[in-house]
């Protein structure tokens, strides 16, 4: 295939091949974002319209760019993360289907940041956010671009916070569907996906055996309990640090230890990091860890661990194996940080399989949809898409999985609807 005369910024175009068999190989497990695929070729809904995609560039992600392309989208595509990106992936899109990228593994901040400026001099209709990196810099620093978009779509816990701040100080510009919000996305993607990947990355990037080991979990949203859950199947010893009561009694309740991280980190072998917020482990708790604990992330931002201000209380840093440091302590310890403090399950493994990105990208795909089919409608806000697609959502994925469900019987129902007892 011929590619058009395009501008991007990728790795190697000569790793296409590869990276469209990756693509290929993602859509063989997203049978539901290829059902929504098909209807929007024939309906062509983003015809004419320019869409600025920020996410981690990976297989799964570029199978949900080709589908908004297949809808009439003219896409560009941006990574989210300057470590996140797949290179191959980056290129098959590129050379295969003619969608412009910006994303290079291994990039500086300040590439990542330019890269961002790219997709918005784009000048979007419409955005996919993840982190709202994208949003945010438009109402920072290029906000003549709202007036001209429909809306964006974010899919991270991270994101929907940021944008509930805007929504909250009545400063966002145009609407936002917070995709991580509904069911289908955060239930199973936050719990299921990170729960995986993350141990994935960890495995990956270290080779060590979990079971024995005391994995702190900070947070216990739906990505900690995926995390939690997954630790203690593999036979860790699981602590969960949390600030929220109702969670933090919850976890008590499945079983795990529960305590400030100040305590934890006297204990930890392996510390998980899963909160969006920053320095949940701080330098005075690294100091206060074993000799040769491991600290990981699976935040959107990587300032979750306190990187940062660790270089301070380090006298050496090795790399031990790739995207795993070892930081030599002035206090004689050694601490590992993996990916930089970074998204751990993206940078050392693949992120979240195909079959669970399959229900979240069905619902990014189908709230560009809402966002376009309702456009002026709509108020400056963050919404939630219905609970019928939610549910129509489930159908599709439980039907591709072979699964069948009972109806309610004609007298269930009307039971069910009643409030007289007979």
């Amino acid at each position: 295939m011929l590619m058009k005369e395009l501008k991007y910024d990728i790795k190697d175009i000569s790793l296409a091949e590869q990276g469209k068999k990756q693509i290929e190989w993602a859509f063989k497990d997203m049978p539901v974002l290829t059902s929504i695929k098909k209807r929007f070729e024939e309906e062509q809904p983003f015809k004419g319209l320019k869409l600025s995609a920020c996410v981690h560039v990976t297989k799964e992600t570029a199978a949900l760019c080709t589908v908004m392309k297949a809808g009439g989208a003219d896409a560009v595509l941006v990574a989210s993360n300057p470590l996140s990106t797949q290179d191959d992936v980056a290129a098959a899109l590129v050379k295969y289907w003619d969608i412009p990228v910006f994303a290079v593994a291994g990039e500086s901040v300040e590439t990542y940041r330019a890269h961002i400026k790219e997709a918005l001099d784009h000048n979007p209709d419409i955005i996919i956010d993840d982190g709202c990196d994208m949003v945010s810099e438009i109402h920072a620093n290029r906000p003549e671009l709202a007036s001209k978009i429909i809306g964006s779509t974010e899919e991270t816990t991270t994101g929907i916070i940021r944008l509930q701040a805007l929504e909250k100080q009545g400063v966002l510009k145009f609407p936002a569907v917070g995709v991580n919000t509904s069911l289908t996305k955060h239930l199973y993607d936050n719990r299921y996906g990170t729960g995986q990947s993350s141990l994935d990355g960890i495995l990956r990037g270290a080779n060590i055996l979990i079971a024995g080991k005391t994995v702190v979990v900070s947070g216990y949203g739906w990505c900690g309990r995926g995390c939690a859950l997954r630790a203690k199947a593999m036979g860790a010893n699981v602590i969960v640090c949390e600030v929220d009561p109702l969670k933090a009694l919850e976890a008590a309740m499945e079983g795990y230890r529960v305590m400030p991280i100040a305590q934890a980190a006297k204990e930890g072998d392996v510390f998980l990091t899963v909160t969006g917020d920053k320095h949940v482990v701080d330098v005075k708790h690294i100091l206060e860890m074993k000799d040769g604990a491991f600290l990981a992330n699976a935040g959107h931002f990587d300032w979750e661990i306190n990187v940062g201000d660790l270089r301070a209380y380090t006298t050496e840093i090795n790399e031990i194996r790739p995207n795993l440091e070892e930081y030599k302590l002035t206090n004689g310890k050694s601490v590992y940080v993996f990916a930089q403090g970074r998204l751990v399950n993206l940078v050392c493994a693949e992120g979240h399989p195909a079959s669970v990105m399959d229900m979240s990208f069905a619902n990014q795909a189908l709230g560009i949809e809402f966002l376009v089919k309702n456009k002026g409608k709509l108020e400056n806000k963050l919404y939630t898409l219905p609970h019928e697609v939610d549910v129509k959502i489930a159908e599709l994925k439980l039907k591709s999985m072979g699964i069948k469900i009972d109806t309610l019987t004609e007298e269930q129902e009307k039971y069910l609807n009643s409030w007289k007892i007979d």
